[in-house]
């Protein structure tokens, strides 16, 4: 499937996202142990205000995110998640004009966030906690099922493929199968490849070089390689020397045909975008 036949539209609650051109998502972790800016965005006022940057920025989506899945993080209470998020969520939706994504596989934080303003699920489980396909079904959210084998905190310990993006693939429909079962229609999904979890540095590299077999499944991508781990083991930098690796990343995933790139730095990000929109839209 080529990148022209990919859908433009995406329906996020009471918001609807043009797809036809790539955004850039800001990343807001309210987490104390997040792996690049843990405990940085834990105050609603200042995580609002970070929020408020990224958007002026350029960021179309915001993702809030109130538990950790770096590798060997630690699991939160669904209460101590929705302590994090629910403030944050309604301030957002209160003072921006902006899509919120809710980073949760929590089936309460996705009830409660809807509720409260959010427009799309960003779930590294894929849905697959109980009790959150019927949630997401209750909703009018966007969901992105993302591919993980595992649990965050085991995630990395002998990650093995026989042919990773053929089973990511594989694994990503069966999340569309369980979601159509659940009432949540295709138009409302976008599919993420996971990079980072479960998969080493080989997985990473040879799923990225073939990310756009996964067209075939007919939903939009959302990347996010921000700062990862597989740029350090690449360039040999710590987290906070990973910029350009990642702008690489992101200019590759845009010309891949992702529609949406998940970032930690916002306006470096919206320039690599803008500019890749601009040779390939001229006459």
């Amino acid at each position: 499937m080529s990148h022209s036949c990919l859908p433009t539209r995406l329906p996020c609650g009471s918001r609807v996202l043009d797809l036809s051109r790539p955004h850039v998502m800001g990343i807001l972790n309210v987490t104390p142990d997040s792996f690049s800016d843990g405990g940085s965005y834990t105050q609603r006022d200042k995580a609002l205000r970070h929020a408020a940057a990224m958007v002026e920025a350029g960021a179309t989506l915001i993702d809030v995110g109130g538990e950790s899945t770096r590798p060997g993080a630690r699991s939160v209470s669904p209460n101590e998640e929705l302590e994090r998020v629910a403030p944050v969520v309604a301030a957002i939706a209160r003072e921006l004009d902006v899509v919120i994504s809710i980073d949760t596989s929590t089936p309460a934080v996705i009830r409660e966030c809807g509720r409260l303003g959010a427009g799309l699920i960003n779930d590294v489980r894929a849905l697959r906690r109980d009790g959150a396909l019927d949630a997401a079904a209750d909703s009018a959210m966007a969901v992105c099922l993302m591919h993980m084998l595992g649990e965050p905190g085991n995630m990395q310990d002998n990650p093995s493929y026989g042919n990773v993006t053929a089973e990511v693939e594989q694994f990503l429909c069966e999340r569309m199968e369980a979601c159509r079962l659940a009432g949540i229609s295709a138009e409302r999904i976008v599919l993420d490849p996971g990079f980072g979890f479960a998969k080493n540095l080989d997985h990473n590299l040879v799923l990225f070089k073939h990310m756009d077999e996964l067209h075939r499944l007919g939903r939009p991508l959302l990347v996010g390689v921000s700062r990862k781990t597989m740029i350090g083991q690449v360039l040999g930098r710590d987290v906070s020397q990973r910029l350009y690796g990642s702008l690489a990343l992101a200019a590759l995933a845009v010309a891949k045909g992702a529609r949406i790139i998940r970032v930690h730095d916002v306006a470096e990000t919206v320039d690599v975008v803008r500019m890749i929109a601009a040779v390939e839209t001229a006459d």
